[in-house]
């Protein structure tokens, strides 16, 4: 394979406006490649950190000059001449240079757009699609003798934003839909617009205001609790008729740990006036609404640390709903081992911004896959066009993909990307399906 002849970087913007790092590849035979990364408002503390300039006359202090100018100086100088085809070596080197445990010295978001960038031009070089390049790539760090092959992921998409993506107009910062009866990933992303049209109906026969969206292009209507935005989605499911639970299922975004207060170890939720709950009393309400509404999937129900309550959910839930750890488990195999020994949780949030390069996201998916655990591959809410989470949910056979709503282009970029990439795999393509779910039965 050809190997890296130049890296450069420049501050580009995201989908909110904000500063962020794109990374451009070039080879020793003149191909380039580049990868843009991306940013969140709904940061957990265990995640590797962005290296931003703190400068208020440019963009606030949201700057990113310094992490472009890591990349074309330190990390440009550490990778040129490697072989592209080596992200191993890649993403190594970098994490050895930045010596820090949370890549802050170089910068996670400087790290990841080389990591990536790499990523791409290699795949360019060898004149191949992006989601084969990463396959490959991911069964080199299999057991001997095993191959994943490609699989379309089921989308998990948001209808109504809430928490930090929106203002805080609802403490629970997702309300999401997962068209679990779809038999293809185009019909599923069909049921999907339908679903979000019929919702926009729904919320305006109620007097909501529907033309507002949060940062990830649901819903953002100011409702009197988290449980009539439940209900206001099965009713829009009713309404496009697909049939809530086998046709299509609900998903929650709780993110409690953004109204966990940590010197009293409660919960407090604005909907019941601040009340201060404790982990048993989220427990109950998360099991309360799992029997009464069509919830096949909850993430973060309980904070990043709270460990004890964590176990005590999954013991509860475990058994009938996806439990998905975010926060709780930061992409980072370190914190994902302890969840897998603490029995916390059943499934992972794998967001490549989390942990800072693509070799310790193969990782992390390799380790849910090997203990079970189910697998969700993330957008953020500060997006771009780039649409490398589409190639690696399904170059992982990861099984299912958060990217957002069916609004805003940096959104549709990642599931027109999907269409694209269920075409090129053919009449033999794979869909993940309501099997991703890994649940015994759908709500009937």
């Amino acid at each position: 394979m050809p190997t890296l002849t130049k890296l450069w970087a420049r501050e580009v913007l995201d989908s909110r406006g904000r500063p962020t790092v794109e990374v451009e590849a070039t080879t020793s035979t003149g191909v380039s490649a580049l990868a843009i990364v991306p940013s969140g408002a709904s940061t957990g503390r265990h995640e590797a950190l962005e290296l931003r300039d703190g400068d208020p006359h440019h963009y606030g202090g949201l700057g990113v000059r310094r992490a472009v100018e890591k990349v074309r100086t330190e990390i440009a100088q550490l990778l040129v001449g490697v072989d592209v085809d080596n992200q191993r070596e890649v993403d190594e080197r970098m994490i050895r240079c930045d010596g820090t445990p949370n890549k802050s010295r170089l910068g996670a978001n400087a790290i990841l757009g080389a990591s990536l960038a790499v990523a791409h031009v290699a795949a360019a070089a060898r004149r191949e699609p992006l989601w084969a390049h990463l396959n490959r790539l991911y069964n080199h760090g299999n057991e001997p003798n095993e191959t994943i092959a490609p699989s379309v992921p089921l989308p998990m998409v948001n209808m109504i934003s809430g928490g930090l993506h929106a203002g805080r107009n609802l403490d629970f910062q997702d309300f999401l839909v997962i068209p679990v009866g779809a038999k293809s990933y185009s019909q599923a992303l069909a049921m999907i617009c339908e679903c979000y049209r019929s919702l926009g109906r729904v919320l305006a026969k109620h007097g909501e205001e529907a033309t507002l969206v949060g940062d990830e292009g649901g819903y953002g209507p100011k409702l009197k609790s988290n449980a009539r935005a439940v209900e206001l989605i099965i009713e829009a499911i009713e309404a496009a008729g697909l049939r809530p639970g086998s046709g299509m299922a609900i998903a929650l975004d709780v993110a409690s740990t953004h109204f966990y207060d940590v010197d009293t170890n409660t919960y407090r939720l604005s909907s019941d006036g601040s009340l201060a709950r404790t982990a048993d009393d989220m427990v109950a309400l998360l099991s309360e609404w799992t029997e009464k509404y069509p919830i096949v999937s909850i993430e973060d129900g309980l904070a990043e640390d709270d460990w004890n309550g964590w176990e005590k959910l999954t013991r509860q839930l475990g058994g009938r709903v996806q439990l998905i750890g975010d926060d709780l488990f930061a992409t980072n195999t370190a914190r994902l081992t302890h969840g897998i020994e603490q029995s916390a949780a059943n499934a992972v949030l794998i967001k490549i911004n989390q942990i800072g390069t693509l070799s310790e996201t193969f990782d992390a998916l390799h380790l849910a896959r090997a203990n079970g655990y189910r697998a969700i591959v993330s957008a953020r809410s500060g997006e771009t066009e780039d649409t490398t989470i589409a190639d690696l949910a399904t170059a992982t056979a990861a099984g299912q993909i958060k990217i957002g709503s069916v609004a805003r282009s940096e959104r549709l970029a990642k599931y027109n990307r999907l269409l694209r990439i269920e075409e090129e795999l053919g009449t033999g393509a794979t869909f993940a399906g309501a099997g991703a779910l890994k649940l015994k039965s759908l709500h009937a």
